[in-house]
């Protein structure tokens, strides 16, 4: 049995939660979080959870087999336990049997409605079906078919899935903690239709309340979740959450400053002086009014080169060039001065600091040495760059101070960096369709394994399906990177990943900037909010003093 409640009453309910929300409670004591999301947020559908301000408010809502913790442990989440065979292609989930879908205003089931296998089955699928066209339906593009064709998602009973792969493929488990995979009920899909986006049922910590969109999101704690504390005490610990949509960021900074939020993710050109020092650290009048809390970031900013010959005459496609390029700039400098030392100079390969297979020692990538730089100028035919057609470099508003340094530095040496500004859309859809030479990048980990990274410069991975963005093509490269997937000794096959940064590094279909870092601010009574190397929001064990 479903209905919807009036509209206007819950218009009331959530005007009485906001008139609280300024002090960080309602009228009766009850307390709220509140932060802003500048970037707006286009769906509340985990089958389209992509982009980071999507994947957190679906973090609050919904709950998938398994979850990561903050050391990058996949641990359970739905699933209590789960077995994988000794070929690494079966996975089998036996279910918790104390899970239920949320109860809305605007979506009741009869009676409670507990998640069974089929429920798996169903969501899993909806993410690969075409009529859905979900932007995470490459998660399950190793998943075995039945004769009928449809994905090896299999309900055993109610409390065990099966999940077939076509072959091992390591990251799987981590995949599986993405918020695609996330569980819905059937009967608010089908109830809702496309309007699921804006009327979200799932099983998280917080469920939907009201949203008028780009004004005010408000979910309120899920009374009946799952969870609880070690203490035995069920989460989450607050009662709701108010998300706003200002977009501008220095009155983002404002609000925070004058505490009308909670917590504030990132530095911003535009206060970053005002909140850190040149080191990094937050400015000492600020220290007993604000928390900071910094951690390495799964995310590589980097710059692309375009490898795809199309007859032009482009300097990009000499290696030697690439290469001196990646020579010609500071990259310690850029982090100290232009990100207040938030990041890590990009010194080593594409994989990012934080995962397992990440290696200064092993894997030698580019420090500052403009004489190297010359020389490899010389080498390739432009002594001194004389000769060497201006490179132009596509860029957001967002990142025009770094390339701007980047420009100046290599100019020191001969080399002519052109910056074309791009709105950041218009910038990704001129990337996948290769009509960039070179681009202003970043890859922010899907999920935590270093084949998510070396996987953009596989060459099956070309567009307009895969991620390959530089159109990057080395057969030995390719081979490596396959026999790395055979391999279930995870020692030996960070081995083969050290190895194939080390052959991106030694091609330079890329120049590295930095690796991130985390960044949160939070007000002085907010606590339980620990940075993760995902950067994921989770509010389960934030409290908030009175």
């Amino acid at each position: 049995m479903v209905k919807k409640t009036a509209f206007f009453l819950s218009f009331f309910i959530i005007c009485m939660i906001l008139v609280g929300c300024h002090s960080g409670q309602k009228q009766d004591d009850k307390m709220i979080f509140r932060y802003n999301e500048a970037s707006g947020i286009t769906t509340l559908d985990p089958a389209f959870a992509s982009g980071q301000a999507v994947i957190w408010a679906c973090n609050l809502l919904y709950n998938g087999l398994v979850d990561l913790d903050d050391s990058l442990r996949i641990v359970p989440a739905i699933a209590k336990k789960w077995e994988i065979s000794e070929d690494g292609t079966t996975y089998t989930f036996t279910l918790r049997n104390d899970v239920y879908f949320h109860n809305t205003d605007y979506f009741q089931f009869a009676k409670p409605r507990k998640v069974v296998a089929a429920d798996f089955v169903y969501s899993l699928n909806r993410i690969v079906a075409a009529e859905v066209a979900s932007p995470g339906a490459w998660v399950f593009q190793n998943i075995a078919r039945n004769n009928d064709g449809t994905p090896c998602f299999t309900a055993l009973n109610d409390s065990t899935l099966q999940i077939k792969l076509t072959h091992y493929f390591p990251p799987f488990l981590g995949i599986l903690a993405m918020k695609y995979c996330s569980v819905v009920p059937h009967e608010a899909v089908e109830y809702f239709g496309q309007d699921f986006r804006r009327f979200p049922v799932g099983t998280g910590p917080f469920q939907f309340q009201l949203w008028k969109e780009g004004i005010k999101l408000v979910l309120r704690k899920n009374p009946h979740y799952f969870e609880k504390d070690e203490n035995g005490i069920q989460l989450p610990y607050i009662d709701g959450v108010a998300i706003s949509f200002i977009v501008d960021k220095q009155s983002v900074f404002m609000e925070f400053m004058k505490g009308s939020l909670d917590f504030m993710s990132g530095i911003e050109a535009c206060y970053k002086d005002a909140l850190l020092t040149k080191d990094g650290t937050l400015q000492d009048k600020y220290l007993d009014q604000i928390n900071m809390m910094t951690a390495p970031y799964l995310n590589t900013e980097y710059i692309g080169f375009l490898l795809k010959n199309d007859g032009s005459n482009n300097p990009l496609l000499i290696k030697e060039v690439r290469q001196a390029l990646n020579w010609g700039f500071d990259r310690e400098k850029m982090v100290r001065y232009l990100r207040n030392n938030i990041g890590f100079a990009g010194t080593s390969g594409f994989v990012p600091m934080g995962l397992p297979s990440f290696d200064a020692q092993r894997v030698a990538g580019y420090n500052y040495n403009p004489q190297k730089a010359l020389e490899l100028l010389k080498k390739a035919g432009f002594p001194n760059g004389k000769g060497l057609p201006p490179i132009p470099i596509s860029v957001s508003a967002s990142y025009l101070d770094l390339c701007q340094y980047i420009q100046h530095e290599l100019g020191k040496i001969g080399i002519t960096i052109t910056i074309d500004v791009q709105q950041a859309a218009q910038q990704r859809e001129m990337m996948r369709s290769y009509r960039l030479p070179a681009f202003r990048g970043s890859w922010i980990a899907d999920y935590p394994d270093a084949e998510n990274y070396l996987a953009l410069f596989y060459s099956k991975n070309l567009q307009p399906d895969g991620s390959n963005y530089t159109h990057y093509i080395n057969n030995q490269y390719d081979a490596l990177f396959e026999k790395s997937q055979t391999v279930l000794n995870d020692s030996l096959r960070n081995d083969y990943y050290t190895r194939l940064d080390s052959m991106l590094m030694e091609d330079a279909p890329v120049m590295l900037l930095y690796y991130d870092k985390v960044i949160r601010f939070t007000q002085k009574n907010i606590s339980g909010m620990n940075p993760s190397p995902t950067n994921m929001l989770d509010l389960r064990r934030v409290r908030i003093q009175k």
